[in-house]
């Protein structure tokens, strides 16, 4: 072998290459064509650039959960009144001015928005870094991780050491090309450990070109109404430490609340909230719940008795959870958006009264409402959702219901209208 050739290092051949691109392009040696691919469109000077399907907003903000008192971290002592306890967050300002949208600073909300995509149509999201309000020491960029989505090119991915992130005062619009059915979730992947636990999750599906009323392109997952469970959970310990400038020993990690779509029961099943104010641009809270003006994806399930109901799971808590419903069965048609379904045909869909969603994954169950029988001035019968873990359906490890439990209410036939979106 001879000693004295000197192979080149991955880095000094990036370093080859990206000389003799500039030095092409200054001098024109290399085709026009290898430069401006007549895929991509040049922006011409003050071309307008085409609104994106949604516009997020990044920052910081407040939530409110539940008596008992966790001292000190609960309720945090810097928390305006009614609301407790620190988050990092996203909020939907799709519509709104610039000056709007700068106003969402500190206003941001737990669960993160619920979306959904067509399959095969095209989808663009634009994330904007507002910074973070209560802590301006840190300058944390932010991404949007399409979680177990399949990704073109990694630049969409969100995971920061293949991508990009939004650094404050910046954004960055995402483009999705979607395929694959099912219920996904997203969040920031930017130091995710401390961001996703601050509040950075929510849910995202593909809906199948068979239509908005199935799960998967097969007839068997057909439904009527459909609701999106956010599993995650909250240490109020580290939210504390956020805002007070300290730093939690995260192999510590021992979460004293458990939540669904950002709240613990009972206010789980409170309304949802009122969307965005027209002038501020400000959430509008739920009906009579001025508290959770940051929390407003209601996990209250309705339906009419025979209606088939999707529930779609989605964990991004630490921690393996087990969602129990009582009275009824239900069919778990899929997981981590694949059917259950084999490569033949064969149904691989199973009845249960549990589904068991770990650390990131997601799971699709239906179940069929039954015939309700009323007592008079009853207006529905009353079921109830909730994890089999007893110390995860409380508040604050007190006694009483808590945590990750919710109610399902069916009604007669005909009582309610068709579902227009998913939590209505």
């Amino acid at each position: 072998m001879n000693q004295d050739k000197k192979w080149l290092s991955r880095r000094q051949v990036l370093k080859l290459g990206g000389g003799l691109l500039g030095l092409g392009a200054a001098s024109t040696i290399l085709p026009k064509a290898l430069l401006k691919p007549d895929r991509v469109a040049e922006a011409a000077p003050g071309q307008a650039q085409a609104e994106p399907n949604l516009h997020f907003a990044a920052s910081d903000g407040w939530i409110h959960l539940p008596d008992p008192a966790v001292p000190p971290y609960h309720p945090d002592n810097l928390a305006p009144a009614p609301l407790t306890t620190y988050i990092f967050g996203f909020r939907n300002v799709t519509g709104l001015t610039d000056q709007q949208v700068y106003a969402q600073k500190m206003k941001v909300q737990l669960a993160a928005p619920t979306w959904w995509l067509n399959e095969g149509e095209d989808f663009t999201l634009k994330i904007t870094n507002l910074g973070l309000a209560v802590r301006p020491d840190l300058v944390d960029a932010h991404t949007l991780h399409f979680h177990g989505f399949r990704d073109a090119i990694p630049i969409f991915d969100g995971e920061p050491h293949s991508s990009v992130g939004v650094p404050i005062s910046r954004d960055l619009t995402y483009f999705y090309r979607p395929h694959h059915p099912g219920t996904y979730m997203y969040h920031c992947h930017f130091e995710e450990t401390e961001h996703v636990h601050m509040g950075m999750v929510g849910t995202v599906f593909i809906r199948p070109v068979m239509g908005p009323n199935f799960a998967y392109n097969d007839p068997s997952t057909e439904f009527d109404r459909e609701w999106t469970l956010m599993l995650n959970e909250v240490w109020s310990l580290a939210h504390w430490c956020d805002s007070h400038v300290q730093l939690p020993e995260w192999s510590d990690y021992a979460p004293d609340f458990w939540l669904l779509n950002g709240r613990a029961y009972p206010d789980t099943i409170a309304p949802p909230g009122g969307g965005n104010d027209p002038v501020t641009g400000d959430l509008i809270a739920p009906a009579g719940h001025p508290e959770l003006q940051y929390q407003p994806i209601s996990s209250l399930i309705r339906c009419n008795e025979g209606d088939r109901v999707l529930l779609r799971f989605a964990n991004l808590g630490y921690e393996e959870q087990s969602m129990r419903l009582t009275g009824m069965p239900m069919k778990l048609i899929g997981r981590d958006a694949v059917q259950l379904k084999g490569r033949d045909g064969t149904d691989l869909s199973q009845i249960t009264d549990t589904v068991i969603v770990g650390p990131g994954e997601s799971a699709d169950a239906i179940f069929v409402a039954p015939s309700v029988s009323l007592a008079p001035g009853q207006d529905y019968q009353r079921f109830f959702l909730y994890n089999r873990n007893v110390n995860r359906i409380s508040n604050g490890g007190a006694p009483g219901y808590g945590g990750q439990m919710t109610e399902v209410h069916v009604y007669p036939a005909g009582t309610l209208p068709p579902q227009t979106e998913p939590n209505t």
